[in-house]
């Protein structure tokens, strides 16, 4: 694949927070949300209790960052990283328990949640178009559904899923990861493989800059991979986070690329974004 120049164009930049939970803390929020347009706040289910919801939400809504609801599988101990086979039914209640315990919070700072995004192994699940991948996206989607149709959904660019957001009458809004290595099929390196998650902050920045410029990035074997993206994440968990947020904003804005949230523009037409 030969990448294509682009006119550099609107992006948003996110990161996952509010992830402590009681006496334990997880990232240093206060700045990433200095530095990123949107924020996907931990419900409760893989990490996050009311009062950090609160603080976050507080600290976002201050700093005009948009708030989405990081809803998970119920697995606090895994941090939601691993998959669990629970049935659509309760898989519905829990992503509607999570979106309402958000809302509740933010609804009582003046903020409302605006988006939701999946988070770890059900964000990857539903990512694979097989029998129980479609089973947890048509879950999480009739969750969402019913709780507010006009919130987008965020999935990985280039996935089935982006396609079953649309089918469901949802929004869909593509996303890549600034810190994690693609394979050649553009799905994530698994994080049991090393190399799974990037650590240089240059190299990083650089690679989002071309997403945007060329719609591709570079895979583990070294071949493209098309990536069309809305939104891009740099995961607030991982070391070094906020020189990594730091470093792709100042390297996007400095390619004439403008960093806000995709909430506050208007959504593309469905034929453009199913090719995330």
């Amino acid at each position: 694949m030969q990448p294509r120049e682009q006119t550099p164009v609107g992006v948003d930049l996110n990161a996952d927070v509010g992830e402590g939970f009681g006496r334990w803390s997880l990232g240093d929020d206060a700045a990433i949300l200095a530095t990123v347009t949107s924020a996907n706040v931990a419900c409760g289910f893989h990490a996050g209790d009311p009062a950090t919801m609160a603080t976050t939400v507080q600290t976002a809504r201050e700093r005009g960052v948009a708030i989405g609801a990081h809803v998970s599988y119920r697995d606090l101990a895994g941090f939601g990283r691993r998959y669990l086979d629970a049935d659509e039914e309760e898989l519905t209640g829990d992503v509607l328990y999570q979106l309402g315990a958000l809302a509740g919070i933010a609804r009582s700072l003046g903020a409302e949640i605006a988006y939701v995004k999946p988070h770890g192994a059900l964000y990857n699940t539903i990512a694979v178009d097989d029998e129980r991948g479609q089973r947890h996206a048509r879950a999480v989607l009739t969750a969402i559904a019913r709780y507010d149709p006009a919130l987008p959904v965020v999935g990985l660019a280039g996935t089935r899923y982006l396609d079953r957001i649309r089918e469901a009458g949802l929004t869909p809004v593509a996303e890549a990861f600034a810190d994690r290595a693609y394979t050649p099929s553009g799905a994530l390196v698994s994080r049991r493989e090393p190399g799974a998650v990037l650590h240089d902050p240059d190299l990083v920045a650089e690679r989002m800059v071309t997403m945007v410029r060329t719609g591709t990035v570079p895979a583990v074997d070294g071949s493209l991979v098309e990536v069309q993206a809305q939104s891009i994440c740099v995961h607030g968990d991982s070391p070094g986070a906020v020189t990594m947020a730091q470093a792709v904003r100042t390297a996007l804005e400095g390619a004439g690329v403008t960093v806000r949230a995709f909430t506050t523009e208007p959504q593309p037409s469905s034929s453009a974004a199913g090719n995330g």
